[in-house]
């Protein structure tokens, strides 16, 4: 039965993979056996991962390009197929919020600069879209081939304060779900496209709303969080690996169209 969760010698781009959720994915791929291409915008911190995967024996190579430039996510395709030989998966996990495009005491939504709410959807929508046109595109001509997005608890429900994310990453989900259509009606049937939705990680881009910046405990908004999260903590970076894996492998091979919770059971908690 194991056997069916082997994804060794997959050959996995993702994008973004220097951050700090998809960096620790990013290790735990390759610990299983995969071959990592890393993309980031920042190709030292990616160059940096490569080389911590590298010495731990597993095989990773950093690409330098912006998820928003189609011609440098054609070019870093380019250098992941010629490195790798083929790409079986793509992992679209470029994404975040920014304090410009939030809400708070010192920024009302009246006063949110449209260019930061549209950086943000940028982001996270059209950082979405262009690399699975151009990794996708690959995909239908073999036949073959798994796209992973990265959706957020917010699609589900929208989170306070974060307007122009948690529409972004509605839009993902919905993105997610008309893709995996697309592809198998258009396509192949052997093109899987699904969504993963983590619920609250500690990450630098959340930290600011999560802990107070001088004391370090929790806000409200971090302790109502907990509050509502039945396995009472924050998930920690190495926890969305198992569910990325399945979704890569065998086993999943008749899961498209989904957006998985990965979140403690914080979309399951009704309050009370």
């Amino acid at each position: 039965m194991s056997d069916i969760f082997n994804i060794t010698d997959k050959t996995i781009v993702i994008t973004g993979g220097a951050g700090v959720l998809c960096a620790e994915l990013a290790r735990q791929l390759a610990h299983r056996g995969a071959r990592l291409c890393v993309v980031d915008y920042d190709v030292f911190r990616a160059n940096e991962l490569c080389k911590e995967i590298e010495a731990g024996g597993g095989f990773a190579i950093p690409v330098e390009a912006d998820v928003l430039d189609k011609k440098q996510i054609r070019e870093a395709y380019i250098c992941a197929k010629e490195t790798m030989g083929r790409i079986d998966v793509l992992i679209n996990g470029a994404g975040g919020n920014k304090k410009e495009a939030t809400t708070a005491p010192d920024m009302s939504f009246f006063d949110i600069p449209p260019e930061a709410a549209q950086d943000v959807f940028n982001l996270n929508f059209v950082g979405t879209l262009l690399p699975s046109q151009v990794f996708g595109k690959d995909m239908a001509q073999k036949g073959q081939g798994v796209i992973i997005n990265i959706s957020s608890m917010s699609a589900f429900r929208p989170l306070t304060k974060v307007g122009a994310y948690s529409a972004a990453k509605a839009a993902v989900s919905n993105f997610t779900q008309w893709l995996a259509v697309h592809m198998c009606q258009n396509y192949s049937k052997n093109i899987r496209v699904n969504a993963i939705a983590p619920g609250f990680f500690m990450t630098k881009q959340n930290r600011f709303l999560l802990t107070d910046e001088h004391t370090g405990d929790l806000t409200p908004r971090g302790q109502a969080i907990i509050d509502h999260t039945p396995m009472d903590r924050f998930g920690q970076p190495d926890e969305i690996a198992g569910t990325v894996v399945w979704l890569i492998s065998e086993a999943a091979k008749f899961v498209t169209g989904t957006i998985i919770p990965i979140d403690g059971g914080y979309s399951a908690f009704g309050g009370v």
